[in-house]
Parts: C-alpha cells; sequence; structure tokens
C-alpha cells in the first residue's frame, strides 16, 4: 500500500466515523431531515458553499477554463456571489416561513404556501429527476479522482467511492451530512490554495500566465472564449454569470439549508462566513485551468487537469492530500443530493400519498432505503454513460434553478402569489431550460439556456398568477409574519415533532365544524 492509498483510507475512515456518530443523534424525523433546526452560522455557509462547489469546482470549471480561456471567469464572478446572494434573499425569510408552516422539507414547503398538493407532486418529480442527474455528475467525478489516485479502473473506483458516500449519509442523516460538509470545506479550500499557489509561481504570477497564454492563442485572454467562440453573445455570457449568482435560491438541497439554520438570526453570521470562503475559494479552481494550459499541453482528459497538477507539484503525500480535497468536494456535494433526493422521496411522496400515518421510525427506515436506491441507479447510469462532468452540472443545476428560484422568491416578498402562478413558473422554467439545452437554441438565439428559463418562468409567473384565487388569510399573515422582526417561539422536544400534525389535526377539526353549523342552519 502505498503512502497515497494511506492518507485516503485515513480520509475515509474520519468520514465514517463522522456518519456512524451522528446516527446516533438522530432521534426524530426532524433530525434526520433538518439536523433538528440547530445549525449554526459557520456550519451553515461552510455546508451550503461545500454543497454548492462539488466535483465541478475541482474537474468541471478547471476543464471548461482549459478549453475556453478566461470566458470561463463569466461563472467564477457568479459564483463570488451566489451564497451571499441566496442568504440575503431567502435565509431569514425562508427559515421563519418554513417553522411558521411546519414544513420539513423544500418540496413540503412549497405545498403549504401556496396551498396544493398537485405543487408536491410536479416538484417532487423535476426535484428528485434532476438531483439525480446532478449526482451522476459527481458520481463520475469520484470516479475519475479515484482512478488517478489508486490506479484502478473507473468502474471500481466509482464503486469504492459511491459506496463510502452511500454509508455515511444513509448512517448520519442530515447531521453527518453537514459537519461532513464542514470538515471537508476546510480540506477544500487548503489543499487548492496549495497548488494555486505552487502553480502562480511555476508560471510566473497572472502576469506570466497571461504572457503564456497569449503566446499559445492570444483569444485565451478574450472574455468571449478561444477563437472568440461567443464573441458579442450577451446573452450568453450574462446567463453563464446568473446561472451561479442567484441559480442557488433554486436548489433544494442549497435552500434547505435555510430551514435547518439555528435560528433567522443565524443568516447574518452565516454571510459573514459565505463572504470570505467565497473570495478564497471560488476563482481558484478556474486559474488551475489556465494554469494547465500552459504546464499541461497535452492532456488527454482537460476533466483532471487539477489531480494532474497535483502531482506534477507535489510529492505522494502532498498529492494525496490534494486528492482527498477533491474527493471532499464531490463527497461534500454527493450527500447533500442524496440526502435530499431521499428526504422528497420518503417525506413528500411516501407519507404524503402511500402512507400518511407512518411513524418517525418508519419515515427515517424508508428515506434511508430510498438514499440507497437513488444511489445504486445513479452508479449505473454513471457506468453506463459517463457524460461530461461540466455539462451535466450546468444542465441538471439550471434545471432545477429554473423550476424552483422564481416559486421560492415569491413565496416570501409576494403575499399574492398562488398556486397556478407557482406551478407555471415551475413547469415553464423546467421546460424552457430542457428544450433550450436539448435543441441548442443557444446557438441560434445567442442565449444561455438559464437566462432563457428564468425569463420563461418571470413571465409564468407573472401571467398565470392572474387566473388563481389569492392565498388563504392564514397563508398570507404568515408571509407576513415571515417578513417582521417579532420573535418566534421555538417548540421543544416532543412539541417541535408535533406542530406540524397538531396543526392539520386543528385545521380537520375546524372544518368538521364548518360543515356541522351549515347543516345545523339547513
Amino acid at each position: 500500500m502505498t503512502v497515497e492509498h494511506i492518507v485516503f483510507a485515513v480520509y475515509i475512515t474520519v468520514l465514517l466515523g463522522v456518519g456512524f456518530y451522528f446516527s446516533r443523534q438522530d432521534k426524530s424525523l426532524e433530525d434526520y431531515l433538518l439536523g433538528g433546526r440547530r445549525l449554526g452560522g459557520a456550519v451553515t455557509a461552510l455546508t451550503m458553499q461545500a454543497t454548492s462547489m462539488s466535483g465541478y469546482m475541482f474537474m468541471g470549471g478547471p476543464a471548461f477554463t482549459y478549453q475556453t480561456g478566461w470566458f470561463g471567469l463569466w461563472y467564477a464572478v457568479g459564483d463570488a456571489g451566489g451564497a451571499i446572494i441566496n442568504l440575503s434573499v431567502l435565509g431569514r425569510r425562508m427559515r421563519r416561513l418554513s417553522q411558521i408552516l411546519g414544513a420539513l422539507s423544500p418540496i413540503e414547503y412549497l405545498e403549504k404556501r401556496y396551498e396544493s398538493p398537485a405543487i408536491r407532486v410536479i416538484g417532487s418529480l423535476i426535484a428528485v429527476v434532476f438531483l439525480s442527474a446532478y449526482v451522476i455528475a459527481q458520481f463520475i467525478a469520484s470516479g475519475k479522482a479515484l482512478m488517478t489516485l489508486t490506479g484502478l479502473s473507473y468502474e471500481v473506483s466509482l464503486i469504492v467511492g459511491v459506496g463510502v458516500i452511500l454509508t455515511y449519509t444513509v448512517a448520519g442523516g442530515y447531521l453527518a451530512v453537514a459537519w461532513s460538509d464542514f470538515i471537508q470545506g476546510i480540506i477544500m479550500v487548503v489543499g487548492l490554495a496549495g497548488v494555486l499557489i505552487v502553480g502562480l509561481v511555476r508560471v510566473g504570477g497572472l502576469t506570466g500566465l497571461n504572457n503564456a497564454l497569449a503566446k499559445l492563442d492570444p483569444t485565451y485572454l478574450s472574455l468571449w472564449g478561444k477563437g472568440l467562440e461567443y464573441n458579442g453573445q450577451w446573452g450568453v455570457a450574462l446567463g453563464a454569470l446568473l446561472i451561479y449568482a442567484i441559480g442557488y435560491m433554486g436548489l433544494p438541497h442549497v435552500v434547505v439549508r435555510h430551514m435547518s439554520m439555528q435560528s433567522p438570526k443565524t443568516t447574518k453570521t452565516a454571510i459573514l462566513w459565505a463572504t470570505f470562503w467565497n473570495q478564497l475559494f471560488v476563482y481558484s479552481p478556474y486559474v488551475l485551468g489556465l494554469i494547465g494550459i500552459v504546464m499541461l499541453p497535452n492532456l488527454t482528459d482537460p476533466e483532471l487537469v487539477v489531480p494532474e497538477l497535483a502531482y506534477e507539484f507535489f510529492p505522494g503525500f502532498f498529492a494525496a492530500i490534494m486528492l482527498s480535497a477533491i474527493m471532499a468536494a464531490i463527497m461534500s456535494t454527493s450527500d447533500s443530493l442524496l440526502m435530499q433526493s431521499g428526504s422528497i422521496l420518503a417525506r413528500d411522496v411516501y407519507q404524503r400519498f402511500i402512507n400518511p400515518s407512518a411513524s418517525q421510525g418508519q419515515m427515517v427506515l424508508v428515506s434511508r432505503l430510498l438514499i440507497l436506491f437513488v444511489g445504486i441507479f445513479g452508479v449505473i447510469l454513471a457506468i453506463i454513460q459517463p457524460p461530461t462532468v461540466f455539462g451535466l452540472v450546468v444542465f441538471a443545476f439550471g434545471v432545477l434553478g429554473n423550476s424552483f428560484m422564481v416559486p421560492y422568491v415569491a413565496a416570501v416578498y409576494w403575499e399574492e402569489a398562488n398556486k397556478v402562478g407557482a406551478m407555471a413558473a415551475m413547469v415553464g422554467g423546467a421546460l424552457g431550460n430542457v428544450l433550450w439545452t436539448s435543441l441548442n437554441l443557444q446557438d441560434v438565439t445567442a442565449l444561455h439556456p438559464f437566462l432563457a428559463g428564468l425569463l420563461i418562468s418571470i413571465g409564468c409567473m407573472l401571467v398565470f398568477n392572474r387566473f388563481g384565487s389569492s392565498p388563504s388569510r392564514e397563508v398570507i399573515e404568515a408571509v407576513r409574519r415571515a417578513k417582521g422582526s417579532a420573535h418566534l417561539v421555538e417548540p421543544k422536544g416532543a412539541a417541535a415533532h408535533l406542530a406540524p400534525e397538531a396543526r392539520a389535526i386543528a385545521e380537520h377539526l375546524a372544518s368538521r365544524e364548518a360543515v356541522t353549523v351549515v347543516q345545523a342552519g339547513d
């Protein structure tokens, strides 16, 4: 066993330990799905960012700049502000409204806000399909990273990597995911910073890098891509900027972090941590892709530029740490995607429509089994047909953002937003992005698929909202309370777990009483 294998084995052992430790902390469904709503600002920010960054940041992003030059920085600029915008716009209000409504998942939250079971069905379908596509991209990245580290085949590496992710996610639930993300986020920053610093020294800093790129092809320095592929296409550039600047507000596995915060006030601390993290981390992978152009001109697979640079710059021990950082990015997103898929299928499909009387223990078991199923299905697809990490992430990310961002924002800022408008925004945004991508309409319209889907989603919300009835008085009052600064009383102990069910019973009794009164009047 080489030193690389030993370092990675220790790293994996620590992650599995985290999963099994937190498996003993889950005493209820709320603990398993939301960590008991008790995460602080630092953990919230780092788990949100580690979840967002994924294998894309170590493989997809660098590969893209390796192929297009400085054009890739459009994505980086948006990404640098993505978490800040997400937390500032949604964080506090979504945390408050989810508590008021008694929602334990982002899809359940939409049903209760818009008072429509149909939204829960459609939202669950969109979320599970495209979260699965997103997780397949992470599985592909894990297979490639482990293949580089161990020398094993892609298929074997894929199964080993995903096996570890599934084990600690299924065992530990949300708290295991959040705290492993926190640990892995630190590893990611340290590892990437090490490779970047040595890389810049080798090429003579940014000035030396740009000079070297200019000698190879001056268009590498253009903001319109190598060969000026996107010259003057502002719709493409703006879409590349916006997909990560605002798209995070539509990702169920990211916005669930708002719901799990200790309190609405946690948002301020989380914004500070996210700001520091983003400026330190976000630009590095894209710059490493540019360094790869100069130092690895004959690289056959651009998605391996960071692993190859790690081995180029460091001896075995440090290279293993660097590759562990890559696996950290992959795992920190994979576990969150799997956790959210399982949560949606268990809470929003199984309990809501199949077995409404399921106990807390049954729900946790079902969620674990569904996470395992999604993981195994993802492995099979990743082995059969592995597309590029960059393309798959941008596609899945874009569809999720176009589906849910407008309904999530409208839920807390527009009291009159109703179920017809929200449903139209979800379906219109998703279909718009899918059609734009599958039919290559970007080439025809010079409009990025995310920007096209965003405009369609906003338009559908505004137009179709006119055809739906206004939300109930209770929902409007809940939205107003979520906007306010008044302290919300947090249910404790058994009351916290019974709050949503108690509200449902009260509503049922009220409706029965109303029917009785009407019948007596007749």
